[in-house]
């Protein structure tokens, strides 16, 4: 709990809730961060699957993996920016906790398809079935965590 008061009484905390629009600028900029993660990854993972037809993995892979990268990073950034205004109030509502779980989630999948999947899928174009299932996995788990954001605001 001092970690959390520490972090609340912040000069980042302080100027978020001090500025009307900083808090407003670093909101927009979160979401525009969660549009660059989800619209880079869904049509990478969707072309992993092969529901989408298009250039062949190994020509937008890298371009929409390094997009997605730093959406998620941005996202990241921003969503501690917003969250040091009230850690406390934030850590008791569930929604914000099941953000937490499923971009934990999120963030083992990545690690996961990074590890185990990805140079082969870059250097023959052809992803097996386990970049299918960490595809599918991705493809389900963005979402969530942008549909988990959104319920913050109504519990």
């Amino acid at each position: 709990m001092e970690l959390l008061a520490w972090i609340e009484a912040s000069g980042l905390a302080r100027a978020l809730r001090g500025s009307g629009d900083l808090y407003m600028v670093v909101n927009a900029l979160h979401i525009l961060s969660i549009g660059l993660l989800v619209g880079a990854i869904l049509p990478l993972d969707l072309r992993v699957l092969g529901v989408l037809r298009g250039p062949p993995l190994p020509v937008i892979g890298p371009f929409l993996s390094r997009m997605a990268g730093i959406g998620l990073g941005l996202a990241v950034a921003t969503g501690f920016c917003l969250w040091s205004v009230d850690a406390g109030e934030y850590l008791g509502n569930a929604a914000f906790r099941w953000k937490l779980a499923l971009l934990g989630l999120g963030l083992g999948n990545v690690a996961a398809m990074h590890g185990l999947a990805w140079k082969r899928v870059m250097a023959t174009g052809r992803p097996g079935p386990a970049a299918r299932i960490l595809a599918a996995t991705s493809a389900a788990t963005w979402p969530a965590v942008l549909l988990a954001g959104r319920w913050i605001g109504f519990l």
